[in-house]
């Protein structure tokens, strides 16, 4: 059976997609489909010898999401980043919250390694750099997006049991950002992203697409975490 990689709050899936690519089982777990939060453990002889489990997502009017734990080879996890934003500014912050979808997730993931004959070969959680620092502590990689081959500058970090990918760009292009008479910088496509061709289909609007994981990344991080 295909090996199957978990997308967490995976949006457009473009995370994942070279998993696809490759013949992998991939779950993609995201609203308006599935609440990543709304789960159900299925255990069956759940003991030291043996492998039946099952985790359940369901929604109404949306065929369930079975997934069977001992075929889970890599997870993916992509939390909503609005309240960790530096770009927020000094605006209220509901980190409680925030940190419900962070913990949910972190929660899946143990559930998965913990369970006997785990095939968990890597995890990763992804946010742009922000206050997620202060409750995650130092990620295990920071990359920013030109290093794969996107016009952006949006610092990135990971943090999980994972390899790091291996940039493609050593040099930072020039003219990906700009500075405002305020003293302000930002990157140039920040504003106004460009939706990618392929996820037009979608309706997305602008904090979406802000949100894609960049192709050259996702690449990337497959070569390294297959």
């Amino acid at each position: 059976m295909a090996k199957i990689i978990l997308d967490l709050c995976g949006g457009t899936g473009a995370w994942s997609k070279p998993y696809v690519e490759a013949g992998y089982d991939v779950r993609i777990i995201t609203l308006p489909e599935y609440d990543m939060r709304n789960y159900t453990l299925l255990r069956d002889g759940w003991t030291e010898w043996s492998r039946k489990g099952w985790i359940e997502w369901s929604r109404k009017g949306w065929p369930s999401c079975l997934v069977d734990i001992a075929l889970v080879h890599g997870i993916l996890f992509a939390p909503v980043c609005t309240e960790f934003s530096l770009a927020k500014g000094a605006a209220p912050r509901d980190f409680e919250e925030a940190m419900e979808l962070v913990e949910a997730g972190l929660r899946i993931i143990w559930t998965i390694r913990a369970y006997p004959g785990s095939q968990l070969k890597f995890w990763a959680l992804e946010n742009p750099v922000g206050f997620l620092r202060q409750f995650l502590g130092k990620p295990a990689y920071t990359f920013e997006q030109w290093e794969y081959g996107h016009a952006g500058v949006k610092r990135t970090d990971l943090w999980g049991y994972l390899k790091p990918p291996t940039p493609t760009v050593k040099t930072r292009p020039g003219g990906l950002s700009v500075r405002y008479p305020n003293g302000r910088a930002n990157g140039r496509g920040m504003s106004c992203p460009i939706c990618p061709p392929e996820y037009k289909h979608m309706g997305l609007d602008r904090a979406a697409i802000r949100a894609i994981t960049p192709k050259g990344f996702a690449e990337a991080f497959y070569r390294a975490n297959k």
